[in-house]
């Protein structure tokens, strides 16, 4: 018997610590965890420094409103600017909040210059940008919006690749195009280079902005930074969130100086973003994963995930039908439903979690360890010969 809603369909296991790559289920059983929260748990659990940091912090101040100087807020800032296209930051606390800022923060560019009809923003069909009101309208899901209507207006959907349709949406009314560079929840489909700069190519041609959604994929995820910067464009704006604060909630909405003119005192706010107990853990986070070679490990140990996994499809051709993604954003498509999948990996010791278009999402830390990587290879391999 539970209290609590039952919006989720949650598995019948839960959790008393967590170490690492590794959770302990509340029986003693020991799980290999390439779910780390969606993403979330970027350094893996319990991450020492991290448990020091939020420690020490704690004892000190944990929330101030931000009527304040915040000056753990202004040191991630900085280090944030320093090391990305962006010039300024606005700390949100999740995701869905970081998305709902950036078209908020679009919206408004267009209205400071005097054009307050350029407001519509083009979307690629289920996608996923989170779970409020107009996050679920964005991402264009029918699965998401229904029962939640009257339909929020301004936006305008794509299917993915279907460039013809994306250059007939935009009108004089268009303020925005916005993608996950990577979808997650939409499947782990990776949008190509070329595609990338020629949306950036046509926002310049067509005086509307860039907004690239990393929630998911940014933070170090892909070996990058940012997913995007394998590309070498420059967005306009970027909402980010997840693994920016190792576990904590923590989001952020990067962007240039251009759309930042918009934004004035009292365009946008936030009680809990931005407070020092987040921002000091996102020092600490930021820290860890701009220290010299930690991407270049991960850009080698998940090429090697990668490379394996590959041989594991040519050997379960029946099975897998593609593997997808980049760096530790991993996505193996099977022919058939993944559910049964899913479970044969959770009863071997590894969790991992479902996307669309019968897609199995794995998900370690970013620090994961390459034996770790072998045990769960181990691990999906033994499964794909139980289900040949």
């Amino acid at each position: 018997m539970t209290n609590l809603l039952k919006n989720y369909n949650r598995k019948k296991i839960s959790f008393s610590r967590g170490s690492g790559s590794y959770l302990y289920a509340s029986n003693g059983k020991k799980y290999l965890d390439f779910v780390q929260g969606i993403a979330v748990n970027s350094l893996g659990h319990s991450h020492p420094k991290l448990v020091k940091t939020l420690s020490a912090q704690a004892k000190k101040v944990w929330h101030v409103s931000n009527a304040f100087t915040i000056p753990e807020g202004e040191q991630l800032a900085k280090k944030l600017t320093k090391n990305t296209f962006a010039d300024y930051v606005m700390f949100q606390n999740s995701g869905t909040e970081a998305t709902e800022a950036a078209i908020k923060v679009a919206r408004r560019y267009f209205y400071s210059i005097g054009k307050p009809k350029k407001n519509r923003i083009i979307c690629i069909k289920n996608s996923f940008h989170g779970r409020t009101l107009a996050a679920i309208f964005a991402s264009g899901s029918k699965k998401m919006t229904e029962g939640f209507g009257p339909k929020i207006p301004g936006f305008d959907h794509f299917k993915f690749g279907d460039h013809k349709r994306l250059k007939k949406l935009i009108t004089k009314n268009t303020a925005a195009i916005m993608v996950e560079t990577i979808m997650g929840e939409g499947g782990i489909k990776v949008i190509p280079d070329w595609c990338l700069k020629g949306l950036r190519k046509l926002c310049n041609k067509k005086n509307i902005l860039l907004i690239l959604d990393e929630v998911q994929c940014g933070i170090g995820r892909t070996g990058e930074f940012f997913a995007f910067e394998k590309s070498k464009v420059k967005p306009d704006i970027v909402p980010i969130a997840k693994g920016i604060g190792g576990g904590f909630p923590l989001g952020a909405v990067l962007m240039n100086k251009k759309v930042a003119s918009g934004m004035t005192v009292g365009t946008h706010g936030s009680t809990f973003g931005g407070n020092p107990l987040a921002m000091t853990i996102g020092n600490k986070v930021i820290d860890i994963i701009f220290k010299k070679k930690f991407l270049n490990i991960v850009k080698k140990n998940s090429s090697y995930f990668h490379n394996e996994l590959h041989k594991i499809k040519d050997e379960f051709p029946k099975i897998i039908k593609e593997i997808r993604g980049r760096g530790y954003l991993i996505g193996i498509q099977l022919h058939g439903e993944q559910t049964n999948f899913i479970k044969g990996l959770m009863q071997n010791k590894l969790l991992t979690i479902r996307a669309a278009e019968n897609v199995v999402r794995i998900l370690p830390p970013l620090n994961v360890k390459k034996i770790e990587i072998d045990q769960a290879l181990k691990i999906i391999k033994k499964v794909c010969s139980k289900y040949k």
